[in-house]
C-alpha cells in the first residue's frame, strides 16, 4: 500500500448496525484512507435486514464519514478484502466473549491469505455488551430513549418495522 492508498475492510454481519460498530468505524476509518464495511451474507442464515437493508442503514449513519462505503459479499471474508485491494481486515471483539472464535477464525484466514493481516479492535467498554441478539430482546420493550443507548436514533424506525408486534 502506498501512502494515500491504505484500505482497510471492517467485515462483520451489521445486523443490525449498533453503537458499537459504529465506534469501530469512526475508529478505523481515522486509521486508515478508505474504509469498506465489508456485510457479510450467510445464505443459510435468515437476517433480521435484507443485504440492500443493511447497506442503507450503515449507509446512513456514516454519511459523515467521507472515507467510509458499505458493500456486502459472500463467500469467504479474505477474498472479499482481496478483490477490494485491501491487505487489512478488521474485526470488532466484545470483551471475553468473542475473543477465542476469532482467533480461530483469524488463524484460518491466515492460512487462506497470508498477506492479509487481522486487526482486532475492542469495542470501547459502554458498547461491550450489545449484540443483535440483545436488541431483538429489547426493542419491542424498550422505549426510543433507551435504545438510543445501543443504536443510532436515525435507525430505531427501522429496527421497530422489523421487530414491534403487529397487533
Amino acid at each position: 500500500m502506498t501512502a494515500g492508498n491504505r484500505i482497510a475492510v471492517y467485515v462483520g454481519s451489521f445486523d443490525p448496525i449498533t453503537l458499537g460498530h459504529l465506534n469501530l468505524i469512526e475508529r478505523s476509518s481515522q486509521l486508515v484512507d478508505r474504509l469498506i464495511v465489508g456485510i457479510g451474507i450467510n445464505a443459510d442464515k435468515k437476517g433480521l435486514f435484507s443485504p440492500d437493508e443493511r447497506v442503507d442503514l450503515v449507509q446512513r449513519v456514516t454519511a459523515e464519514m467521507p472515507n467510509v462505503e458499505a458493500r456486502t459479499f459472500d463467500g469467504l471474508a479474505v477474498e472479499f478484502v482481496r478483490s477490494v485491494g485491501a491487505r487489512v481486515m478488521i474485526r470488532g471483539i466484545r470483551p471475553l466473549t468473542d475473543i477465542a472464535g476469532e482467533f480461530t477464525m483469524m488463524m484460518a484466514n491466515r492460512k487462506l491469505d497470508s498477506e492479509i493481516e487481522t486487526i482486532f479492535l475492542m469495542a470501547d467498554e459502554e458498547y461491550g455488551h450489545v449484540s443483535s441478539s440483545l436488541l431483538k430482546q429489547i426493542t419491542p420493550l424498550a422505549n426510543d430513549e433507551q435504545l438510543e443507548k445501543f443504536v443510532p436514533s436515525s435507525i430505531i424506525p427501522d429496527l421497530r418495522a422489523k421487530l414491534t408486534k403487529k397487533d
